[in-house]
């Protein structure tokens, strides 16, 4: 067959005699012609890299390639325990890429294990337990409560079959299936005759013929999705590469410049000229820069961690607090996904129930309070309770439902009211039932009162109990039914988005069972309107995101009224724009990017329709952040610029695709985690605004050492031992800095931003000369008073430790904060930096050891006053200068 027809649309006789089923199931041998046809029913495995070019990958990286220059250059000087530290950075950096790059791998990996090993078949007549890879087109699956449906099926018999569908569609709702044919344009939501692979059977039994097996079912169709998908790099790395491009550049440009300068203009041999541009070299490429950028990065991992945002990719910590735009899945992320009763309608008046999920525990809230409003409120909730087959369960401190969800919120409505629901079943026996059926729309059940009459009790959609009844409850007693002002209260409660339920109930008068079938002549007891509500926190978080200027957008796979219901709820915006996936696919690319720029809420959406609207809401220039937890969302996480995963009830997919998971399930946990990631970029500038001025100053001094004609101030080795001991003391306590006041108050940065902006571009060759200023005037005091040259150096090495550490203090400081001297070390690990690194210039300064290596001299009170004057001079102009612009 090839092509695929609509087996939705198609009658379940058409679709057996296409695949050429007489009811008795295939015989082995056209399993065997199938399999070969179709190939088996598993996913492919992707294909796979070897190792070796996997791990040379991970050095195809112009900041990768500075390293390695960085390395060579120490190598070169004899310094095998510098570069061998260097080399170990690589390492480390190129083993995490490799653990990273395999997430695609895992992502289609869980798909595949979302298919049973074994399923229920009918070959040749007889009942058999076969491989679930061994089903092909036309097999007849049995189904049962608990099943994962093994392959795509079309349904032929339905006896209350309800599925769990949540992982393709989205919806909180189990699915009543039934056989007959529906619409050819029906979205996946509303196929009805069909069970997907995958799928969870929650109910009820029913009989399938197998229509696509493997990469041709639904599920597989979404794992080729997700493997077609391209991950972006986040915005740090694309700025990382950027910086590093511009730095390397830069050193390149300047050395090649310096060494005609040295053998052509000062006359050097090439020796000497070619140890002078490695000294260059050694003084601009920032060694610990990349090492100090990934601590920062994993310190932002351990505060995210505490928050319950769990990071599963090192830069989406920064990406994070980066993102403009937050595509948030509504069923679990927005919502609790548990439903609850919020309203009920009564011949008495409207009644608003308050509350949380499944937590038995909420107010009851009456239009007109009243004893008969009351009275009539006790009996619907009675029989709502009793009408009824799910179960309340408290587990680890939490309430979960065990059946049908929309059960299960009546029962708490009925502890709500007071009632005890176990109590109350046992007063109530019950005697017979007729089960939800997708046709009739309602469940029947027969109950013996504790005073011996036999009850009828109903429940189910408001058009098919409205034919039931004759008469209203009201009070203790009961009226005419109006059936125009019911259809009203029906139409109102619809209208806000509510799943509309009518209870009924009448006492039996017949013995046979023929009264339950077709029961006439009822009682209303009211409407229940049920939703999944909002979750705690999630209206704040929403108001959070708006006062940071980031954009919250809702898609769903459920209805457009839902969806716009609890849009208005949450505050996504008071009159919400809803788009649905059927004009979603109505626009080209170009119209879908300002369609996905004006719209609040995109409902009955595929896992195609919420990949394409990141990838519109990308092509804008925003930086896109995708929650979900179910495997229809799994393609949309791995290409959002950050994919946010659920991971209470996040599916093992969704997981494995995302950057980040929530481990409460909390839209509010993305805002703490945006906070986070602010930070965590914030610290990364004041540490390129640190590092970059220190590693230029020492290549300003040599290349203006090499323009006057003087010797180096500072030798390449003792350049290293700067660069080295500062980076780690003084550069990392910059990653472990608290938030600023402001963090969540200012819009997001420009995404194409260049980390090397034109301001820190001014501010770095400024503070380079400031820098180089204060190496010669230590430099020529030191010559003056008749030291040699190594105690100059040695003096030269001591002033910018010092003028790094002044540096240092002012870059912790907003310009808006008043500077206070308390502030300068305000944290522990800023005062055990700068500690770390004094104990370090002992070390250098005084042990024969130090002395030996770096050729370094033992500094007098005068030397060290001096050295600090100079350090103190420069916090002094930096912060002169700030102050003024108003920015570091």
């Amino acid at each position: 067959m090839s092509t695929e027809p609509a087996w939705h649309a198609l009658p379940a006789a058409e679709v057996e005699r296409l695949w050429g089923g007489d009811g008795r199931g295939l015989s082995p041998h056209e399993v065997q012609a199938r399999r070969q046809e179709h190939g088996a029913n598993r996913l492919p495995a992707p294909p796979r890299r070897r190792l070796w070019r996997r791990a040379l990958a991970q050095f195809n990286n112009p900041l990768i390639h500075v390293l390695l220059a960085a390395a060579a250059v120490s190598a070169c000087l004899g310094h095998a325990v510098d570069a061998l530290v260097i080399g170990a950075v690589l390492l480390l950096n190129a083993l995490v890429g490799l653990i990273q790059e395999g997430r695609a791998e895992q992502a289609l990996e869980a798909i595949r294990r979302l298919i049973d090993p074994q399923a229920a078949v009918i070959r040749q007549g007889q009942r058999c337990l076969v491989p679930a890879e061994e089903l092909v087109p036309g097999d007849r699956v049995l189904l049962a409560a608990g099943d994962r449906v093994p392959a795509d099926l079309r349904l032929l018999a339905c006896h209350q079959l309800r599925i769990d569908e949540s992982l393709l569609t989205g919806e909180s709702l189990t699915v009543a299936k039934h056989v007959e044919a529906v619409a050819l344009q029906a979205p996946l939501a509303e196929r009805r005759c069909l069970a997907y692979s995958g799928t969870m059977v929650a109910a009820g039994s029913g009989t399938g013929l197998v229509v696509a097996t493997g990469e041709r079912t639904e599920l597989g169709r979404i794992g080729r999705l997700l493997g077609s998908v391209v991950s972006l790099q986040t915005p740090l790395t694309r700025q990382m590469e950027g910086f590093a491009t511009q730095v390397t550049t830069a050193i390149l440009m300047a050395s090649l410049g310096l060494f005609g300068l040295a053998v052509w203009g000062r006359g050097y041999a090439w020796d000497e000229a070619f140890m002078v541009v490695v000294g260059l070299a050694v003084a601009a490429i920032p060694e610990g820069l990349p090492a100090v950028v990934t601590i920062t990065m994993a310190v932002g991992v351990q505060r995210m961690a505490q928050r319950r945002a769990i990071i599963r990719h090192l830069p989406a910590v920064e990406a994070l607090g980066a993102v403009s735009v937050i595509c948030a899945d509504k069923t679990g992320t927005l919502t609790c996904n548990e439903m609850m009763v919020q309203a009920a309608e009564l011949s008495t008046g409207h009644v608003e129930i308050g509350g949380a999920g499944y937590e038995p525990v909420g107010s009851v809230r009456f239009e007109q309070a009243s004893h008969d409003a009351r009275i009539s409120l006790h009996r619907l909730a009675l029989a709502a309770a009793l009408c009824n087959d799910a179960e309340l369960q408290q587990r680890h401190g939490s309430w979960c439902a065990q059946g049908d969800p929309l059960e299960a919120a009546l029962l708490v409505l009925a502890a709500k009211v007071g009632l005890d629901v176990a109590a109350l079943r046992q007063a109530w026996p019950r005697l017979a039932e007729i089960p939800f059926d997708g046709q009739r729309r309602d469940m029947t059940t027969l109950h013996r009162r504790p005073e011996g009459q036999e009850w009828i009790l109903v429940k189910g959609a408001p058009e098919r109990v409205f034919s039931l009844v004759a008469h209203e409850a009201h009070g203790a007693g009961q009226r005419l039914f109006d059936l125009v002002a019911w259809t009203r209260r029906t139409h109102r409660l619809a209208s806000q988005g509510l799943r509309v339920l009518a209870v009924a109930s009448g006492e039996r008068d017949e013995a046979s069972l023929g009264a339950l079938e077709r029961p006439s002549g009822l009682t209303l007891l009211g409407l229940v309107g049920l939703i999944d509500p909002p979750r705690t926190g999630a209206r704040l978080a929403i108001a959070g995101c708006r006062r940071a200027g980031i954009q919250v957008k809702m898609i769903t796979g459920d209805h457009a009224v839902t969806a716009e219901a609890i849009a208005r709820q949450l505050g996504l915006s008071e009159h919400p724009r809803v788009v649905e996936g059927q004009q979603l696919d109505a626009r080209e690319e170009t119209d879908l990017a300002e369609l996905a720029r004006t719209s609040e809420v995109f409902a009955r959406t595929t896992p195609e329709h919420k990949l394409r609207l990141v990838q519109a809401l990308q092509s804008t220039g925003a930086i896109v952040a995708m929650t979900g937890d179910g495997v229809n969302d799994a393609p949309a996480l791995k290409r959002a610029d950050v994919g946010v995963a659920m991971g209470a009830r996040g599916t093992e997919v969704a997981k494995q695709a995302a950057h980040v998971v929530l481990a409460d399930d909390n839209f509010a946990t993305i805002v703490a985690a945006v906070q986070e990631g602010r930070t965590v970029y914030d610290n990364i500038t004041k540490v390129i605004a640190w590092t970059l001025p220190a590693n230029g100053g020492e290549a300003f001094a040599i290349i203006g050492a090499l323009l006057v004609g003087l010797p180096l101030p500072v030798t390449p080795l003792q350049i290293l031992w700067i660069n080295l001991i500062t980076a780690v003391a003084l550069g990392l306590t910059l990653a472990f800095e608290p938030p600023a006041g402001e963090t969540m108050s200012r819009p997001p940065r420009l995404p194409g931003a260049p980390l090397l902006t034109p301001r820190l571009g001014r501010q770095t060759l400024l503070l380079c000369g400031l820098f180089s200023v204060g190496v010669f005037a230590v430099y020529l005091w030191e010559i003056s008073r008749g030291h040699d040259l190594s105690w100059a150096r040695t003096a030269v090495v001591h002033a910018l430790v010092w003028m790094e550490i002044g540096f240092l203090l002012s870059v912790r400081l907003s310009p808006r904060q008043p500077l206070r001297p308390a502030d300068l070390l305000a944290t522990p690990v800023v005062r055990c930096g700068v500690l770390g690194v004094l104990l370090c210039q002992l070390a250098f300064l005084y042990l024969p050891l130090f002395q030996q290596a770096f050729a370094t001299r033992p500094l007098g009170a005068q030397d060290w006053l001096v050295c600090w004057l100079t350090g103190l001079a420069v916090f002094a102009v930096v912060e002169w200068e700030k102050r003024r612009l108003g920015c570091i």
